[in-house]
């Protein structure tokens, strides 16, 4: 059965429908959690905030900045995966899955503990050069051999990189026990505790990236066809290869920066994507942001939820639902390809 969105104008009622369903979604992360909160009391906190109100000073010092950082980081890794799955031809691929989290976080990890730099500014660009250099190294390794670039190949690339970071990063915290605790805050991969201010450093890289992607959804329609077709309709090829590669790492970079490793959202939010809107990336771009940011929402508020007053990192929660997914690609036979 296809359930593919058949026209443009039932695609924008479906992409009116998720924005509703993101509405609902925030919602919830602002009145769900430890303190349970009204929906009365949310909305008095915005529109007569009372500093001796409990209720008020939970939305404004905990809910909303964590709320806002979920929904910008969803829509963030979400859109980095469909970039790197049209970039590679490949539906296996994702940030976390290709070594470029796990990069970033080592670079992280590295300037935090060796030269004690704690500036999420001065971190934002350390894990920018590991996004970068995990990148460089899978594309290269992908691209040895006869066959040349292949699906397959990166897969294994990734993999065996982020095997080999995950085993230095690890390598470093026990032979540091006292540093461990700096840089807890990123290998948890949580939203919990981060105030609004880490995320306005690298927001200007997220949106411009972001807006940028969803502007070159007809080039990433032509690279998608193939490079032959692409180049006899007269695209640089080169120029979008290159600029789509510059925006993952922006976007997956930025995430790793404010909330650490966060795996499988884009790995699975494309698939869903395109299971409502085909190929064509003038739709999958935007219909990905939303539902990325709508999955981190909602595994945020379970996350709170499943063993209250404790809260299970967000990190956990999104594998919990990747894990089986990745399972069930390989099952179908999609590394064939």
């Amino acid at each position: 059965m296809d359930h593919r969105l058949p026209t443009n104008q039932l695609k924008w009622i479906g992409l009116t429908g998720l924005i509703c369903l993101f509405a609902c979604a925030f919602a919830a992360s602002l009145l769900f959690g430890r303190t349970p909160l009204t929906l009365s009391s949310a909305l008095g906190a915005f529109t007569a905030y009372d500093e001796t109100s409990i209720q008020h000073v939970v939305i404004h010092t905990e809910r909303l900045p964590r709320s806002i950082i979920g929904a910008v980081i969803g829509a963030s890794l979400a859109v980095a995966g469909g970039l790197m799955q049209a970039l590679t031809r490949n539906p296996l691929a994702s940030p976390s899955l290709f070594g470029i989290n796990s990069g970033a976080l080592f670079f992280v990890v590295v300037a935090t503990i060796f030269w004690s730099i704690t500036s999420l500014t001065h971190l934002m660009w350390f894990a920018f050069l590991g996004a970068s250099l995990a990148a460089l190294v899978v594309y290269g390794l992908s691209s040895l051999g006869r066959d040349g670039l292949t699906p397959m190949k990166m897969v294994l690339a990734g993999a065996a990189l982020t095997a080999l970071f995950s085993s230095f990063t690890q390598a470093i915290l026990v032979f540091d026990e006292v540093g461990m605790q700096d840089v807890l805050f990123w290998l948890a991969g949580s939203v919990s505790g981060r105030p609004l201010e880490m995320l306005l450093p690298v927001l200007p890289f997220i949106s411009v990236s972001i807006i940028i992607a969803l502007l070159m959804g007809k080039s990433i329609n032509l690279l998608a066809s193939g490079d032959d077709v692409a180049r006899g309709l007269g695209q640089n090829i080169a120029l979008v290869k290159i600029s789509m590669g510059i925006l993952i790492v922006l976007l997956a970079g930025s995430s790793v920066a404010v909330v650490g490793a966060i795996g499988f959202i884009g790995l699975v939010i494309p698939h869903i994507a395109r299971f409502f809107t085909g190929n064509d990336y003038r739709w999958v771009l935007p219909f990905s942001a939303l539902m990325g940011a709508i999955l981190l929402l909602c595994s945020d508020v379970v996350a709170r939820l499943i063993i209250i007053p404790q809260e299970v990192p967000i990190g956990v929660m999104t594998a919990c639902i990747g894990g089986p997914f990745f399972l069930y690609l390989a099952r179908k036979g999609v590394t064939k390809k």
